[in-house]
């Protein structure tokens, strides 16, 4: 008998078959083991998001949530206080001028692929991903030098969870309160002595009168800080993987640096890192010969969205030239990531540092060690070693 379990360690090392199955058999699903509807189709996926009015996410989005975070973060809210959120942070973004952030990324870039010169065997996610997305993450919102690490850790624990209960375990629970402490005693710095960095511009952000206010500062900087680190560094981990198993496309963007923007669009269909998101009906709705009910909790796959061929052709294909339009590997709806431009500039730059250093690579590991998470999607390791290329796979 057919199940699907989002908590599943097998549904992290693979979820596409899954996906396949529920698309075409069962495309509103009720997962006993998670006690949640799960849509995998686009076109139902699409319709949901752009409908915040039936599928709320004031009850929180992420698959297990984070206590007392739901209600307080761009992806917490539901319009007309998310649209207040939404122009606050975003004034502050523009405030930072992120055009300006492009030449210390690179050189971030350029020094920790530099590093890897003359490895010829490497983890590239503790070698390059941790430490780049780490100091891009810092040096955008000002966070104290010299705490990387132990943010980072905090960061990857917060979006895990505890296969065995499906609930965040103590840990879990334990990072949260810590990066809680940590972000309340920058924001007090930083309103104490303002800077041009991201948390000082939340602080101040300002429309006719109206900030955000101590806790929304403080969710905000937080969940920006989980993203940062684990969204951004899990997808490069992913757009990474999936060059390295598809050669041809791994040299094509080599030779042709501008064809790294096409490779970051179709891995972001391919194989986001961002696979599955939560939201909570203020309705009953009726679909595909179902009925979910009012208060039910509904997951949003969108790792199977962007594999359906009903939307994309030959969707489990990775196509350099595709150029998806649609997809969502952002999100989309008033939920579209607000930090998706950042993100791909990060992206496009880190990868091209990379690739000066590391031109032609292959995967070391027959079967990757997933992260825990019912959500977020990515490795734990990559393994990747220097192959020419007469010899890459």
């Amino acid at each position: 008998m057919f199940s699907f379990d989002p908590y599943s360690p097998a549904v992290d090392a693979d979820p596409f078959p899954f996906y396949k199955r529920l698309r075409d058999d069962f495309p509103c699903y009720w997962s006993e083991e998670a006690n949640i509807w799960v849509l995998t189709r686009y076109a139902d996926i699409v319709t949901a998001l752009n409908d915040w009015r039936t599928y709320s996410s004031a009850k929180g989005n992420l698959m297990t949530e984070l206590p007392n975070r739901a209600g307080a973060t761009l992806g917490t809210t539901d319009p007309p206080r998310h649209d207040r959120l939404r122009g606050l942070v975003q004034r502050a973004f523009l405030k930072r001028n992120l055009e300006g952030l492009a030449e210390p990324i690179r050189g971030i870039a350029r020094d920790v692929a530099g590093d890897l010169k003359d490895s010829a065997q490497f983890d590239f996610i503790a070698d390059f991903t941790s430490k780049f997305t780490v100091r891009v993450l810092f040096a955008a919102l000002g966070l104290p030098l010299g705490d990387e690490a132990v943010v980072r850790e905090k960061a990857v624990l917060m979006v895990q969870s505890d296969p065995r209960t499906r609930t965040k375990g103590p840990e879990h629970i334990a990072a949260y309160t810590w990066m809680q402490d940590y972000a309340s005693k920058v924001i007090a710095e930083r309103r104490a002595n303002p800077q041009d960095d991201l948390i000082s511009h939340f602080s101040l952000a300002e429309i006719d009168g109206d900030r955000l206010d101590e806790r929304e500062v403080l969710l905000t900087t937080t969940t920006l800080i989980m993203a940062g680190i684990e969204s951004l560094g899990g997808f490069m981990s992913m757009l990474t993987l999936n060059l390295a198993d598809h050669a041809d496309a791994r040299r094509a963007v080599v030779a042709d640096p501008a064809r790294l923007p096409d490779a970051i669009e179709e891995s972001l269909r391919y194989n986001t890192s961002g696979q599955r998101f939560r939201r909570c009906l203020t309705r009953d709705v009726d679909i595909h010969g179902k009925t979910m009910r009012e208060g039910d909790f509904v997951c949003l796959a969108y790792g199977s969205g962007n594999r359906d061929d009903r939307q994309f052709a030959n969707a489990d294909v990775y196509d350099l030239a595709r150029r998806p339009k649609g997809h969502l590997g952002f999100g989309g709806g008033v939920h579209a990531c607000l930090g998706n431009a950042i993100a791909r500039l990060a992206l496009n730059i880190a990868m091209e540092e990379f690739h000066a250093v590391v031109p032609d690579y292959a995967r070391v590991q027959e079967q990757l060690p997933w992260m825990p998470s019912s959500t977020f999607r990515s490795p734990l390791r990559l393994e990747l070693a220097r192959v020419t290329s007469a010899t890459a796979r």
